[in-house]
């Protein structure tokens, strides 16, 4: 069966992608309290560890995209993420600054290694993200990554949260978020120009707006686990 509805626009279908801003985790319950200040400690070192569970797979739900894609000037430019998270010689990084985030908080690096903190919630909403990408058309997974169009702003906000709320963490441990920015300005410029060169049907249009709504859901899900552990708790 065909889809014969017209396509968008590009302007119609970016304004569509952006429109999933509203459903960013900017706005759940549990970064407002961090962004306020509001966390204790703990609550903090939960985030960091749970967090990491999803960090450490992010170069392999990458890896995903590359395998999927048949593109070779796509792949080319999609494998310096593998390169941002991973790092090109040991201690670099991204998952590598995150694990100084961790220390700088007062976890050990082996307890977030041996994942002892990450709940279930979110073990089972990262598995999703990366069995998606794994399964799904490489262009439909780019789509999902598209959340960062809205975390620059984000972890920027987060920088100024964690030096003006939690001195107690050392400043040594917040280059992660220092870095970041400027690398998801140009990862998901890049994504963006993929996601409209490439989806120029409706069906495909369609196709990538629910990929994006998907990991909006994913990264809420996790969310939703930390904070009710952390309230039960």
């Amino acid at each position: 069966m065909t889809d014969d509805r017209t396509a968008r626009t590009v302007p119609e279908f970016t304004a569509a992608l952006y429109a999933h801003s509203e459903r960013y985790w900017h706005n759940h319950p549990f970064h407002l309290r961090l962004h306020q200040g509001g966390l204790s400690e703990a609550e903090l070192r939960s985030w960091i560890a749970n967090r990491w569970y999803y960090q450490k797979w992010l170069p392999r739900k990458d890896a995903a995209v590359i395998a999927n894609c048949p593109v070779p000037e796509v792949r080319r430019r999609w494998v310096k993420r593998l390169a941002d998270q991973d790092g090109t010689a040991p201690g670099q990084g991204g998952n590598v600054d995150w694990l100084a985030l961790a220390e700088a908080a007062g976890l050990s690096r082996d307890e977030v290694l041996d994942e002892r903190h990450v709940l279930p919630g979110v073990r089972f909403a990262t598995d999703a993200y990366v069995n998606f990408a794994r399964t799904r058309p490489w262009i439909e997974a780019v789509a999902a990554s598209l959340t960062e169009l809205f975390s620059p702003g984000l972890m920027r906000e987060r920088l100024t949260a964690l030096r003006t709320h939690y001195g107690w963490v050392e400043p040594a441990g917040l280059r992660y978020f220092e870095q970041r920015p400027a690398v998801a300005d140009a990862d998901s410029a890049h994504a963006l120009g993929l996601v409209t060169e490439y989806c120029t049907s409706r069906e495909q249009q369609d196709a990538a707006l629910a990929a994006l709504s998907f990991k909006c859901d994913v990264l809420w899900s996790m969310l939703d686990a930390i904070e009710h552990a952390t309230a039960a708790g």
